[in-house]
């Protein structure tokens, strides 16, 4: 499950815990986007502090793990690298891999680094968001939207973006993420804006 986590909440982890049961996975790994290419418009929290919001959010369930290989690797985090590594950790042909990212993020995949690559290395599954038609995966080109699978999940309108508004308002996030990750935002003083 790849994203930039800024930060990890409850929608990540249902759309991880319900992508493990329905396709009967036998772990999912968290990957933290180390240099995320598509998203230099806004400052990105520091890989650090995302990696170990991430660890928190998932240590409790066994089987959740966490990669750091993105956060390691220099340079600009893209799918294709990760995969390509990941695959050397396993004998050929040993192990199924499924891309596990939010529907609004594969509607971008024609825009990423070898996409036709990607789909050639991983199933990709598509999680329902709010405010995305599933209908717009017809605006794939087909051989990438033949390597799709929609996982539709209960719909929670948690978003990383809102979370972070919501900080830097003064607003509460209790409940929008877990306990220990609202702590350790409020301790780094993350998302602060105008000293709020």
């Amino acid at each position: 499950m790849g994203g930039t986590f800024d930060p990890i909440h409850f929608g990540h982890l249902i759309a991880a815990e319900e992508a493990y049961c329905v396709l009967n996975l036998s772990e999912v790994v968290f990957v933290p986007t180390g240099n995320p290419p598509h998203k230099t418009r806004r400052q990105v929290s520091f890989p650090e502090d995302r990696y170990i919001m991430t660890l928190m959010a998932t240590i409790d369930n066994p089987h959740f793990k966490i990669s750091r290989i993105e956060i390691d690797r220099e340079g600009p985090s893209h799918t294709i690298d990760t995969l390509r590594e990941m695959r050397h950790w396993h004998p050929p042909g040993g192990v199924q891999f499924y891309f596990i990212t939010g529907l609004d993020a594969v509607l971008e995949l024609p825009s990423w680094k070898d996409p036709y690559n990607i789909i050639k290395e991983t199933s990709i599954v598509a999680v329902t968001r709010p405010g995305y038609s599933v209908e717009r995966l017809d605006e794939l080109p087909e051989a990438i939207k033949k390597a799709v699978v929609l996982l539709e999940i209960p719909m929670l309108a948690i978003s990383s973006t809102a979370i972070r508004r919501r900080v830097a308002e003064g607003s509460s996030i209790r409940y929008l993420v877990p306990w220990n990750v609202e702590h350790y935002i409020y301790k780094k003083g993350l998302y602060i804006r105008d000293g709020r």
